[in-house]
Order: C-alpha cells, then sequence, then structure tokens
C-alpha cells in the first residue's frame, strides 16, 4: 500500500515516526509524501497543548478530504488522551500511544476489512519500554534514539502524564545496539530523546542514570556526535557534569526547561526546583563545559502570573544568557489542575507578555551568534536551501555556507557574520576526518 505519514509534536514523536517507517518498508509498503495521493493516511497526534489537539483534527479532516476512499489512521497522545473527540473525526482507525507495531498491524487490517476499529489502552498499565527500529528513511544525518517513556512529575499545566504513563526505560546494552545500528546507517549524529529523559532508569533493575546511559552510549559510537533531549534542572550535578564532560563527542548543548524564572510562579506550576537550582545547573554547565548552548522553554501568563512576577523572570532570562528560548503563552488545557486554577491571564496580555519575552529572547539569541563571529568550528551539513548548504555546530547554532555536495558531512567552517537567528561561514580549506 502508499502509505503517507504526518507527524506531529516532540522528539519522541518523531522517533516513533521514523520507527514505524522502518517497520513499514520492512513489510513491503510504500510511503509517500502526505500532500500526495495514498492508501492509507497516518497521523501521529500531539496533545500538549489545545493547539496541538487542533492540528491533530484538521490533518485528519485534510486527509478524508485529499482521498476519501482511503483508510485513516489516527494515532498518539491526542486520541489517548480525548478519545470521545477522536472518535467524532473521520478516522476510519483510532490508536493510542503505546504499541506500534501492533497498530501497524490493525492498519493493514482495517484496510482489508473496512471496518472502523478503536484500540485504546491505559497508559499506566503498561508493562516495560516498548522497543522500535532506530532510524528512518535514508538521506537523514540525524538519527532520534528513544531511551525513555512516561512521565510522573504530573506539572499543573501538563496533560502528558496522561497520556503516557510512567516512566519505562531502555536498558542501556539495548540503547547502544541501537546507536550502533544508526552509525551503519550512516548518520553522523545521535539524539538522545525521551519524554522525560531525566527520569531515565528508575525503573531498570540497578537504577542506572543518565549519566550511565549517556557514557555507553558515546563510548560505542565515538566516531559520532551525541545530542541530548530536554532536561531537568535537577538531573545536573557536579558528578553528571564532570563524567559527562570528559565524552569528546557529547555536543555542549543542553535544553534545561526553565517555564518560568519567578519562584512563586514555579510553585504554582508543581516543578520541582526553584530559580536557585536552577541557576546552579547553569552555572555547573558553564563551568564543565566549553562554551556550552543553553537552551530553554517559557511559559507566560500562567495563572495567578502577575506583571511583577513576569518582570522577575525577565530579570531571570537575561541573568542565565540563553542561547535560545522556546516562548508559549500558557495554553488552558482541559484535565490537568492549571486548568481550573483561579485568575486565569487574559489572552491579550499572555500576547503581550510573550512579545516581550521574545524581544529578551531575541537578544540574547543575536549577542550568542555574534560571539561565534570569526570561529572555527565543525558543522554537520543537511540539505541545500536557498543556494546554500545548512547545518549545525555542536552547540546547534545554524550555519549557512556556499558548497556543493555537502550533505551528511562534517566540515570545519569559519563563521564570518552573525544574523538574527543563524550564521554565515567559509568552509576552511582542510578536509576534516
Amino acid at each position: 500500500m502508499r502509505i503517507a505519514l504526518y507527524t506531529l509534536g516532540c522528539k519522541v514523536n518523531q522517533y516513533e515516526s521514523q520507527a514505524m517507517e522502518a517497520l513499514l518498508l520492512a513489510r513491503g509498503h510504500h510511503l509517500v509524501p502526505f500532500t500526495d495521493q495514498a492508501d492509507v493516511y497516518l497521523i501521529n497526534s500531539c496533545t500538549v497543548t489545545a493547539t496541538s489537539d487542533k492540528k491533530s483534527r484538521q490533518a485528519v479532516r485534510q486527509a478524508r478530504k485529499r482521498a476519501p476512499e482511503a483508510l485513516v489512521a489516527l494515532c498518539g497522545c491526542y486520541p489517548q488522551v480525548s478519545p470521545e473527540a477522536a472518535k467524532e473525526l473521520e478516522a476510519d482507525l483510532i490508536g493510542g500511544s503505546g504499541d506500534r507495531r501492533a497498530f501497524l498491524d490493525l492498519i493493514e487490517q482495517v484496510a482489508a476489512q473496512r471496518e472502523k476499529t478503536v484500540a485504546l489502552d491505559n497508559p499506566f498499565h503498561r508493562a516495560g519500554f516498548e522497543p522500535l527500529p532506530a532510524g528512518g528513511l535514508e538521506g537523514r544525518t540525524r538519527g532520534m534514539l528513544k531511551v525513555e517513556d512516561g512521565c510522573t512529575n504530573f506539572c499543573a499545566y501538563c496533560i502528558i502524564p496522561y497520556a503516557r504513563g510512567a516512566v519505562r526505560s531502555l536498558a542501556p546494552e539495548g540503547a547502544v545496539a541501537q546507536a550502533k545500528t544508526l552509525e551503519a546507517a550512516g548518520y553522523q549524529e545521535i539524539v538522545v530523546t525521551g519524554i522525560e529523559l531525566s527520569g531515565y532508569g528508575r525503573d531498570l533493575p540497578g537504577r542506572p542514570g543518565l549519566a550511565d546511559l549517556v557514557e555507553a552510549v558515546c563510548r560505542a559510537v565515538p566516531g559520532l556526535r551525541v545530542r541530548l533531549g530536554s532536561l531537568e534542572p535537577r538531573t545536573v550535578t557536579e558528578d553528571f557534569c564532570r563524567r559527562l564532560a570528559a565524552l569528546p563527542n557529547l555536543c555542549p548543548h543542553f535544553h534545561l526547561s526553565l517555564q518560568s524564572g519567578c519562584d512563586a510562579t514555579l510553585a504554582r506550576m508543581k516543578r520541582r526546583y526553584d530559580t536557585a537550582r536552577y541557576r546552579q545547573s547553569v552555572d555547573l554547565l558553564r563551568a564543565f563545559f566549553h562554551r556550552p548552548a543553553l537552551t530553554t522553554d517559557l511559559i507566560v501568563g500562567f495563572p495567578g502570573e502577575t506583571e511583577e512576577e513576569f518582570q522577575q523572570t525577565l530579570a531571570f532570562l537575561q541573568d542565565c544568557r540563553f542561547a535560545r528560548m522556546h516562548i508559549f503563552p500558557y495554553s488552558r488545557r482541559k484535565g490537568t489542575p492549571a486548568a481550573t486554577m483561579p485568575h486565569q491571564v487574559p489572552n491579550g496580555e499572555k500576547a503581550d507578555r510573550a512579545h516581550r519575552a521574545a524581544e529578551v529572547a531575541s537578544a540574547m539569541e543575536r549577542s550568542w551568534l555574534t560571539s561565534w563571529v570569526g570561529q572555527t568550528v565543525p558543522v554537520l551539513f543537511e540539505e541545500e536551501k536557498g543556494g546554500f548548504w545548512r547545518g549545525y555546530t555542536p552547540q546547534y547554532v545554524e550555519v549557512f555556507v556556499q558548497g556543493a555536495g555537502l550533505h551528511n558531512q562534517i566540515r570545519t567552517v569559519t563563521i564570518t557574520a552573525a544574523g538574527d537567528t543563524h550564521v554565515f561561514g567559509q568552509l576552511t580549506q582542510e578536509e576534516n576526518p
């Protein structure tokens, strides 16, 4: 069958979609773009915000409109959390956020029988980590390596624990095997990811920690870059930094979720740290790594956030000097404690705060990028775009150069100019090994 796959959401979703691509190809199916005519349209959905839900529904409707006779299959976090709403859509098959192989079995069965099917489980009853094949379509430069699923933080604004269940981890030897598979497939970089990566290993015998896993993966594939997904600040200890700083192929890029720079707001969010602990993580990373990129997420307009609290956040952002930030106005998410909290911030005020925070973030990003002018750095190139080749440094600085045939190559580049979101450079004469 011709199968078109559309993915919304996080890097874990991207990993799971890549795994489904590999499994579908192994079963003899053909993959086509989501905008083409297909026999099956598979939507791997997201539910982190109300906007994510809307995009998931729109994707189902677009697929049905494009090919009325095709099978439309919806899986992922949206139907897991909102099964009744999902059932109202014109999907032939509805699954959840687990057991991807079984879901592909159902696609083949429903395609043959044409009976509308709903297959949802309780995510808190799942036993163990679901192993899936690493990698996906040919031609990619960065491979996702999912090592953890589930979350038990239950932050006040977040629905994801209800969609993914408790923490389940891939054993270190399994992660090493998948890393070697990605290396053999020609990938130059591995992104280690999970729903709550900092919770890695708490369910495994001996309770190996994230540092143990990262050491094992980096040493197994010393010729590949290894990049970490989002981390909780409490993960970053002196021992964590000392051990990881000794790994030459670990990318010095750390995404530390912040959400607010005000202790009172963090407490209402039920985050498990305060600004002092967060700043300790920032200082440790800068002490142990050379020019690390520190990136973060920020939610503005959380229920009860006053202008004074927001100003505290702006000051804390500038104190931390982030390389890049993702800024989100608080999205009221049904089913979470924050949705029923008093003192909801008006949408206009949330938009204004998001704009002001974005101005601070942009200034910090420009300063960070400008600091790279004149530096010589290794760049992994991904694609040609607008007459330039685009790639990324270990710190995830986006670089554009003129050249030819650079796909999936790591080349040395001298940075010559900085823009608002990326830099420009020139290839050096020497070739990288």
